[in-house]
């Protein structure tokens, strides 16, 4: 069983009109209601993927019984801890004639330091039965901020595997918490930590100094740019194909769930990255987010180039056990 943690989850208000005019009325739009967050997404994906899997998010309010309702509908296994503030939302205005996304996201949801207390310790459990641990997004405030480095920190201490995909004031103590597995999108990296990635080199002393902490495989991605990934201090450059995006919203979610994917099944770390990347540009080129098939990535493979550089290695073996 894979475990997916969200603690900023978000219902998005999705219209999608044929072509938008800025400042005028827009009528006749197609309405839809989805449930979001990175985790949630991972989730999603894993669910395309026929990976079993749980999400466990907080969730209150009107916009968190919404969220239940889409999850439920959807076969999204999940469980979680309710709030008094009021699930997060976000308007999501879809320009078909770009195609084009806006979306203007509502302040995040407070979260209280009881409410914080029961997600850590109904978390316990659930890191003891679980395969691998995802977790990802966002915190929503500065009281759930502890709650991802004490997650990895159960992981590690419960021999399981922990995947970090974060940003914002928590990162680097996410980072010194040792995750196995760290995903990050460069801009928000460099964001989060007041640090430039703009160059190889920049980008290889920063993968290389993860490593230093502990953390065997780390993976930067930046849209439809050449990502990189390390694992064990191996380096690789991912090339990825031109495509014309739809909506990149989910991509590196959808990366993260391929990534998931190979540990599971005990696929090649360049197998695993392969699949990973077709998945992030499947997605780039739907409307759906994190709905990708491996028939619809396998469609984007021929056109990926994954390039090793520096030291050199014929094969990794990333199953779980291997990574521990």
């Amino acid at each position: 069983m894979i475990l997916t943690v969200t603690l900023n989850p978000l219902l998005e208000r999705r219209l999608y009109y044929a072509n938008v005019n800025p400042g005028t009325e827009h009528r006749d739009g197609k309405g839809t209601l989805v449930a979001g967050g990175k985790g949630i997404n991972v989730s999603r994906e894993l669910n395309c993927l026929g990976v079993e899997n749980i999400s466990y998010t907080f969730l209150g309010g009107v916009n968190g019984k919404i969220i239940k309702d889409i999850l439920s509908a959807e076969g999204i296994k999940f469980t979680s801890v309710k709030t008094k503030d009021e699930t997060r939302d976000a308007a999501v205005i879809i320009d078909g004639s770009g195609p084009a996304v806006t979306t203007y996201f509502r302040a995040n949801a407070s979260v209280s330091k009881s409410e914080v207390e029961e997600f850590k310790s109904r978390l316990v459990k659930m890191i003891e039965n679980c395969e691998i641990v995802v977790f990802a997004g966002s915190s929503p405030c500065p009281e759930a901020d502890s709650i991802f480095p004490y997650g990895i920190e159960l992981a590690n201490k419960y021999d399981k595997i922990s995947v970090c995909d974060t940003y914002g004031a928590h990162l680097s103590a996410c980072y010194d918490s040792k995750p196995a597995v760290v995903h990050n999108n460069i801009n928000e990296v460099e964001k989060s930590l007041g640090i430039s990635l703009a160059s190889e080199t920049g980008k290889d002393n920063f993968m290389y100094g993860l490593y230093e902490k502990g953390i065997k495989q780390v993976y930067l991605t930046d849209g439809e740019r050449d990502a990189y990934a390390s694992t064990f201090g191996y380096n690789y450059k991912i090339q990825n194909p031109v495509i014309k995006p739809f909506d990149a919203t989910g991509s590196g979610d959808c990366f993260v769930a391929g990534i998931v994917y190979s540990w599971h099944n005990s696929l090649t770390f360049e197998e695993g990255l392969l699949l990973a990347s077709s998945l992030g540009c499947a997605n780039a080129v739907k409307e759906d987010v994190c709905s990708v098939s491996i028939s619809e990535a396998d469609k984007f493979k021929p056109d990926i180039k994954i390039i090793p550089y520096g030291k050199r290695m014929k094969m990794v073996d990333v199953s779980p056990h291997s990574l521990l």
